[in-house]
């Protein structure tokens, strides 16, 4: 499974998913570079203003008949994410996952398919003290202030080769009836200024999964571009997405295993 990394340079450059977190690398954000696999590559996609391209990394789980897809979409100035045809997202979520972005920042959103049921994947999204459950790039959580209700405080450390130490996060919004949860970045040592990210879950369209979406919008770091920024922080997100993926198909599997024995 390989993910497209759009840049202004060419030849275009691929990750492969399975090493995400040892060559995680970007333009000058983090001083890194991408490790570039060249052979049975799709062609370079088409880009818009608003919606840059579905990935083409679909897998067919065949246990249950389902696929877990990632869509990825970009947006300028006001922002909301359009729908795609491979997943329709309802009026009542993209509301959540509208940025007003400043001439010095950029947003995103990646779609994440999962075949598991909302009532497996929000228990392991709500835990606002164990982000790194899922998150493989967070090293360690701790709670500094509150106690998981709205205005609770975290200090996450990530692992090394990243370009940050820390961060002090802000849970703003956990509501367990829509499955919607949000958190911003107050302080730390980091660049990514005035991080702001919005996760929501909804019913898959045939009902027997889950959809999740994360937005986010953020500074771009002096020296970086809007594109250097977003090509940076596509790739956590949707490595953090697939991972959360893995983790809830593999439970609701486990799930369906004992309740047929």
């Amino acid at each position: 499974m390989y993910i497209y990394i759009h840049t202004h340079t060419n030849p275009p450059k691929y990750i492969k998913t399975s090493e995400k977190t040892k060559n995680l690398r970007t333009p000058p954000l983090i001083n890194h570079h991408y490790k570039q696999e060249s052979q049975n590559m799709p062609a370079n996609p088409q880009r818009s203003s608003l919606l840059i391209h579905r990935i083409n990394n679909t897998t067919t789980n065949t246990n249950l008949n389902t696929t877990s897809t990632t869509t990825t979409i970009s947006c300028q100035k006001r922002w909301s994410p359009l729908p795609c045809d491979a997943t329709p997202v309802p009026e009542t979520v993209t509301r959540y996952h509208t940025h007003a972005v400043g001439p010095n920042q950029c947003c995103s959103a990646v779609v994440q398919q999962i075949a598991a049921p909302i009532s497996t994947v929000w228990p392991v999204v709500r835990r606002f003290d164990n982000p790194q459950a899922y998150k493989h790039f967070v090293k360690s959580c701790h709670v500094i202030l509150g106690d998981g209700d709205v205005g609770t405080l975290r200090e996450v450390h990530v692992i090394s080769g990243l370009p940050a130490a820390n961060s002090t996060e802000r849970l703003e919004i956990l509501d367990d009836e829509r499955h919607v949860i949000s958190f911003s970045v107050v302080g730390g040592d980091h660049r990514l200024a005035n991080y702001k990210s919005v996760t929501t879950l909804h019913a898959s369209p045939a009902g027997n999964g889950t959809v999740v979406m994360e937005s986010y919008a953020v500074d771009i770091p002096p020296g970086n571009t809007k594109e250097d920024t977003c090509v940076f922080v596509d790739t956590i997100v949707r490595c953090n997405l697939q991972s959360l993926a893995q983790i809830a198909e593999n439970s609701n599997r486990r799930n369906n295993k004992s309740s047929s024995s």
